[in-house]
């Protein structure tokens, strides 16, 4: 990192964070802290929405994904255009129609007290524990290629996140969230440009390449329930996925609540349903030509070299050196392959090109062989250390090859993304304990005043307690694991409440709220007796399959507990 990336980097921070504070700065009541004065217009709605789903692991994580398993990862993108339709049509205009702070709001209104109290704890405890990890997972990988304090590196991310929010509310996270989109994607379209750029082949060339070592995998036909990428369960479990995740969790719901107009905030859906797709696809994109890239030049035999050069320091040196040449070797044969099977393509020899992509197969098993190797040694080396290196592909792609200046702004983009999810987790956090458990249960009949400061302290308390549990993240490897499942685990029962609310009338709040409890002790335990069948599991599912297993369960469950229980009237309810 040069001077003028660390300028680039903070100066770009400093900015956005300012401007969010001065353009949200003076007077509030509590309505306009938490719709933020309903004065976004569409565009603004979109791109806040997709602010706040763009967390830093989307560009950490997916152009490493794309390095390493190709596009497929796309297929999950399939069914949200449908999702946002339907939300549209009939999340949206109950919301409106009721002028909600929140989306558990309505749960009051259609059932009782308890099943809204319920739906928004399960709200709480996945985006709480989500709210860390959004600030952890990008932390651990900028602080170990920046050479920074783990710790330091949380507390500035948090910190910056909470000053803008606790100041500004809603209206100051989706105005910094659209500085933020402009740094994030001008980020990586120029990053793509420029590696394309430094390829040594031609652009055709380098699609042969990547077709040919199966990178562009985007559709996938084949039906594997433990699959979570193809076309079925796109269209099929990531629909439910996404109806449950922008149609009733809070850090979504805020971003369309705030809206001029129930057809500015359809509009704002609609643009991210449709724009999400391509940007995924830019993101993924990269990441193959990262993939062609390293296929001509060298790359590191594992992409966290912190690990790496920790072993050259070892008493292992000598044997990492070794593995070090036959990695070099193997690479010098594979490019010499590249380049033959480039000619047969342009020849037109299907047979040469059959044997070198043969030849080509053995090769890329011989390196992996290598690369395992070279893991095995870094744990032996050190028992605690993250041999999983995907995260640090493009990263170490950036800081190796790309200009200076560019660097700071690609390190700019992961910061970006970061604070932006971080805000509107922080945002729906602190709305949803105010609205839903502290003035509607602990605190009636108080001032606007006392719980527009009761919002902002309790986003603030959200907001350290994410920083808090970042910074002790790693004494918790098993939850961090489970913590990427958490949408799943919970997204299911809460839509499923919501869908009752919506479509069976007849239903009431007692039936639907035991029929929730039931549906997520059922999740659990499909997730907790989940895995290889080989290893006297009980099944082998996705866990996107548990969206629709808990939503359909409590259809289910609360149709045949409302035929057994005595019927109630609407006044008993």
């Amino acid at each position: 990192m040069s001077t003028l990336d660390w300028v680039v980097l903070f100066g770009t921070l400093a900015l956005i964070a300012t401007y969010g504070i001065y353009k949200t700065y003076g007077p509030k009541s509590l309505d306009s802290y938490l719709r933020g004065k309903n004065s976004m217009n569409w565009w603004s709605i979109g791109l806040s929405i997709m602010a706040t789903q763009a967390s830093a692991i989307t560009f950490l994580s997916t152009p490493g994904q794309a390095y390493e398993d190709g596009m497929r990862f796309i297929q999950f993108y399939f069914g949200l255009p449908l999702a946002m339709i339907i939300i549209s049509v009939v999340f949206i205009p109950i919301y409106y129609k009721l002028k909600v702070y929140t989306a558990y709001e309505f749960l009051e209104n259609r059932f009782d007290l308890k099943t809204r109290t319920l739906a928004a704890l399960l709200f709480i405890i996945q985006r709480g524990l989500a709210a860390g990890i959004t600030i952890y997972a990008p932390a651990i990988i900028l602080s170990t290629l920046l050479g920074w304090n783990l710790t330091a590196t949380n507390i500035l991310i948090g910190s910056v996140v909470i000053l803008y929010t606790v100041s500004g509310g809603t209206e100051a996270v989706s105005i910094t969230q659209k500085q933020q989109m402009a740094v994030m994607m001008g980020g990586m379209i120029l990053a793509g440009i420029i590696v394309i750029q430094m390829l040594p082949i031609s652009f055709q060339e380098a699609m042969h390449v990547a077709g040919k070592m199966d990178k562009l995998n985007m559709v996938n036909f084949e039906f594997d329930i433990s699959d979570r990428y193809n076309v079925w369960s796109g269209m099929t479990a990531a629909v439910f996925l996404f109806l449950s995740y922008f149609g009733t969790d809070q850090s979504q719901v805020q971003r369309y609540l705030s809206g001029q107009t129930l057809s500015q905030s359809r509009m704002g859906l609609i643009m991210n349903g449709f724009l999400k797709i391509p940007m995924q696809f830019i993101i993924l994109f990269i990441g193959v030509m990262v993939f062609v890239f390293y296929q001509f030049f060298l790359p590191p035999v594992v992409f966290n070299t912190v690990q790496t050069d920790k072993l050259r320091q070892s008493e292992y040196a000598g044997e990492f050196e070794g593995l070090e040449a036959d990695y070099a070797e193997n690479f010098e044969k594979s490019k010499a392959s590249y380049l033959d099977m480039l000619d047969a393509i342009e020849q037109e020899d299907l047979g040469r090109e059959t044997e070198i992509r043969e030849k080509l197969t053995i090769l890329k098993s011989e390196q992996k062989a290598i690369r395992d190797d070279v893991k095995d040694l870094i744990v032996t080396n050190d028992p605690v250390a993250e041999t999983r290196d995907t995260d640090y592909v493009f990263m170490r792609f950036v800081m190796d090859n790309l200009p200076k200046g560019i660097i700071g702004l690609l390190f700019a983009v992961i910061f970006s993304a970061a604070m932006s999810s971080t805000a509107s987790e922080l945002n729906a956090l602190g709305s949803t304990t105010t609205i839903d458990l502290y003035k509607r249960s602990i605190k009636k009949g108080a001032s606007d005043k006392h719980y527009l400061k009761s919002s902002k302290l309790f986003t603030a308390f959200w907001g350290l307690g994410a920083i808090l549990f970042a910074t002790y993240a790693s004494l918790f490897e098993n939850l961090i694991q489970a913590v990427n499942l958490l949408g799943s685990l919970f997204y299911g029962t809460i839509l499923g409440i919501f869908l009752v609310a919506f479509f069976m009338k007849w239903v009431k709040g007692q039936a639907v709220f035991i029929a929730a409890l039931l549906s997520q002790a059922l999740v659990l335990f499909v997730h907790f007796s989940n895995g290889d069948l080989a290893d006297g599991n009980l099944w082998d599912i996705g866990f996107l399959w548990y969206n629709p297993i808990g939503c359909l369960a409590v259809m289910l469950f609360a149709a045949v507990i409302q035929l057994v229980i005595p019927g109630k009237t609407a006044s008993e309810e």
